[in-house]
């Protein structure tokens, strides 16, 4: 029996089925980030498949007949312990609970397997047999189970592609050999981060260079630098840095830290202070297409530094990069403060940039804060009809500073929410929505918008009235992982602006509803100029009846120029919006080209990969041809 016809036959239910088709990619399952362990098979066994995420594409594919039985499945299943890690994990971002598919790949293989049904083997192969003289045995496969895989992601503009092949590297040597190899049989390469870019970059048919086992992670304290190899993820990074007394510029958590580098630069309110691209790199090493070998402070190498606004092919594999280190104090914290326009946000955010006021700082939308706070999309909707209808808010400005940033901040007027009610907001946030004085709050502020934050016992009446707590928010999740988030919420980090921020743990919340599109942009932090993309995005999603949000923006170059992201949001499921969607961006991206041919100042994330490398300053300011 054959894989596609035992499926037909077998009639599951179809939330579990759900539920793997709706894995957002966004590899958190592959970092501890919780601080309670990770799937013991992923580590060991490397491929993406022996993670949460890869067991539930697997899942995925053999039931919808897009993958055979192989012997790389039964290897993948029979690895999973069903200890539930990933139920805490992928719950705290998404909601979803990926044990019950871990369980129904189990039972699914063992009952095709009960009736007879056939296992594949690896194909012979002599181009695998090289590649692992190269890697050793256990670190490459032509297993179409486990590379289904690392076929696709959920953009809605991503093709899905199956490789030929998966290879898993352990050293700068390997890679230069492997990239011989290809050169040598004419096989097409695409090097893999941990695939969380979300925009189809990690896919390709030919070979995976999956770079998970290059970890390289030491430090050169007197120096002020750490040498970092490809494997190695933001969450790790930031946590190794900060037991050492600093603070590194990385991006989102499971992000491996250059891939993010070399796709986009570092995206961040830090990049306020630290800016972005090469600005905090001191040196990287690369293995070109041709196995050959070079590093950035080499003379005679080829110059990473440039950007050209028009697309580029990759310049090779970076093997290791010595990044900046930061230093900290302990008297950091942040505060939100609430505007009641975008354009108010704008020209707070310059100002402060200007200033120097904060290390970090940023524009969010709505949707961002709600989804950032809330445990659950329910109280994530909540919060946003609270925070943006009943009280008014447009965005908030976040800043993130030491004491003397903060007195600066107050110094300047502005209402804002301090540490201690983000903290009573958070924990009491189940009970903000019936809060009988919220209604009270938009007449106590006719003076000034948001005027009631500086009431004197304000913060008192908050706390009096949300009974702010752990056990509180808890009491909104599935409660058989309550006793696991009272736990989780007592810890002070978790309430903590400056934690929060520097590990981004609640970032991927964004996509929990949906799954998000970010349109990504370099551009003057101009308030017309701002206001009028957003106008115009959003009039293109309205048309398609697409959900549509602000997403954040941060200051850098002193608030000359900013980072900008606008969020489009598609249910991967629905053919329909998925297509209503590609539509959406093939018009969004004809916006962008016509505003950055009047203007010469856009820079589309489409057009910095491969080039993350570069100089900030040409990133920002090289001369684009206009129209």
């Amino acid at each position: 029996m054959k894989a596609q016809e035992f499926q037909e036959a077998a009639g599951c239910t179809d939330e579990v089925l759900s539920t793997a088709h709706n894995c957002r990619h966004y590899a958190m399952c592959k970092v501890d980030f919780l601080g309670n362990g990770v799937c013991a098979s992923g580590p060991q066994r490397g491929f993406v498949a022996f993670y949460p995420q890869g067991h539930m594409d697997l899942y995925a594919a053999l039931r919808d007949g897009g993958a055979p039985v192989t012997s790389g499945a039964l290897a993948v299943a029979d690895s999973c312990d069903l200890c539930g890690k990933c139920d805490h994990q992928c719950y705290f971002v998404t909601e979803l609970r990926p044990t019950r598919v871990m369980r129904a790949l189990k039972e699914h293989l063992a009952a095709y397997l009960q009736a007879g049904g056939r296992v594949e083997s690896e194909a012979e192969d002599p181009v695998l047999a090289r590649i692992r003289e190269i890697v050793g045995d256990q670190w490459a496969t032509n297993d179409r189970a486990i590379a289904v895989t690392y076929s696709h992601d959920p953009s809605p503009i991503a093709v899905p592609k199956l490789p030929a092949y998966v290879v898993l590297p352990g050293s700068a040597e390997e890679v230069a050999s492997l990239l011989r190899l290809f050169k040598e049989t004419g096989i097409p390469w695409t090097a893999r981060g941990n695939g969380s870019n979300i925009l189809g970059f990690e896919l390709g048919e030919g070979a995976i260079i999956d770079l998970n086992r290059m970890r390289e992670m030491s430090f050169d304290e007197k120096n002020w630098s750490v040498r970092v190899g490809p494997g190695v993820s933001a969450f790790e990074l930031q946590s190794a840095a900060v037991a050492r007394g600093f603070r590194v510029h990385v991006a989102e958590p499971a992000a491996l830290v250059l891939a993010s580098i070399m796709c986009s630069g570092i995206l961040s309110l830090f990049a306020t202070s630290y800016g972005t691209s090469a600005e905090g790199v001191l040196d990287a090493r690369f293995v070109a297409p041709d196995g050959s070998t070079f590093s950035m402070n080499q003379k005679q190498g080829p110059n990473l530094f440039a950007f050209a606004p028009a697309p580029q092919t990759t310049p090779g594999i970076c093997v290791s990069a010595d990044l900046k280190l930061h230093p900290k104090t302990d008297d950091e914290e942040g505060a939100l403060i609430p505007c009641s326009t975008l354009a108010a946000g704008l020209e707070l955010s310059r100002e402060l940039a200007q200033r120097r006021i904060g290390f970090a700082v940023g524009v969010l939308g709505i949707e961002y804060v709600a989804s950032f706070m809330a445990p659950t999309q329910e109280l994530a909707n909540q919060a946003k009809q609270v925070f943006g209808e009943r009280l008014g808010m447009a965005c908030l400005v976040l800043v993130l500073g030491d004491r003397y940033a903060m007195g600066s901040l107050k110094q300047m007027g502005h209402p804002l929410i301090d540490q201690r009610l983000f903290r009573t907001l958070n924990l009491g946030l189940p009970h903000l929505a019936s809060a009988p004085w919220l209604d009270l709050l938009t007449q106590l502020a006719l003076d000034e918008p948001f005027g009631y934050l500086k009431a004197e016992g304000f913060a008192e009446l908050a706390e009096t009235a949300l009974a702010p707590s752990p056990q509180r928010l808890a009491r909104a999740v599935h409660p058989e992982l309550r006793e696991f988030h009272e736990k989780l919420y007592a810890r002070p980090e978790l309430t903590d602006l400056v934690w929060l921020n520097m590990f981004r743990i609640t970032s991927s919340r964004i996509g929990r509803e949906k799954h998000f599109f970010p349109i990504l942009l370099y551009l003057p932090l101009e308030a017309g100029l701002i206001e009028e993309l957003c106008a115009r995005f959003q009039a293109i999603a309205q048309s398609r009846g697409i959900k549509h949000e602000v997403g954040f923006l941060a200051p850098i170059d002193s608030g000359k120029r900013c980072i900008f992201e606008y969020d489009y949001y598609v249910d991967q499921c629905d053919a329909g919006e998925i297509e209503r969607v590609r539509e959406a961006v093939g018009a969004v991206a004809a916006v962008i080209d016509e505003v950055g041919a009047r203007t010469g100042t856009l820079r589309w994330m489409r057009y910095v990969l491969y080039q993350g490398f570069c100089r900030m300053e040409n990133l920002l300011y090289t001369e684009v041809p206009r129209g």
